[in-house]
């Protein structure tokens, strides 16, 4: 069984093995590479949760190791919206890592935090992220046509919602490919 917990220092080791994958590293803007911007990062996560901006969590089963990563960004406090995003360790994929954590972060972002809407995106190229959503029960909105940009090459996103009132389940669980 998955559950999510706050980053801890000790955790640090496990981040910067997960940011070595070309993919991940490339996709955030800092990229924790040594134990001490690991710490600073998680010691960054803690910050924000404080501010009540951002609220990031390990996923772990039991009291192993972090397998996963997702955030809640309140995004929109007037209008109850917030961001989800995920990764998963390398060594951990294809073990619903992503999908438990993002539905773990939906009840917490709906109850503890009482958001409304939450939004999330992932690359078009990326079908196993856009899984991930769906079986959280994130539903499809459309495509963001070169929204995102790594280095010199555009990508088109996947743009899906979930709401307080929706069902986790209903979500047709095949990739975004043809939204």
């Amino acid at each position: 069984m998955y559950r999510l917990r706050e980053w801890a220092p000790e955790d640090a080791d496990r981040l910067t093995e997960a940011f070595e994958e070309r993919d991940l590293a490339r996709q955030t803007t800092v990229v924790p590479r040594t134990r001490a911007l690991a710490l600073e990062w998680i010691a960054q996560c803690r910050d924000r949760a404080t501010s009540g901006r951002a609220f990031a969590f390990a996923v772990v089963e039991a009291d192993g190791p972090v397998l996963g990563h997702v955030e809640i960004t309140v995004t929109d406090p007037r209008h109850d919206t917030g961001w989800v995003s995920y990764w998963t360790h390398p060594a951990e994929r294809g073990r619903g890592v992503a999908s438990a954590g993002a539905r773990l972060a939906a009840d917490h972002a709906f109850g503890a935090l009482a958001l409304h809407r939450l939004e999330l995106a992932h690359r078009i190229n990326n079908p196993g992220s856009c899984v991930v959503a769906r079986r959280a029960g994130f539903r499809p909105e459309g495509v963001r046509r070169a929204r995102l940009r790594h280095g010199t090459e555009r990508f088109d996103v996947g743009a899906h919602a979930r709401l307080a009132t929706d069902p986790v389940e209903g979500v047709d669980p095949r990739p975004c490919g043809g939204l």
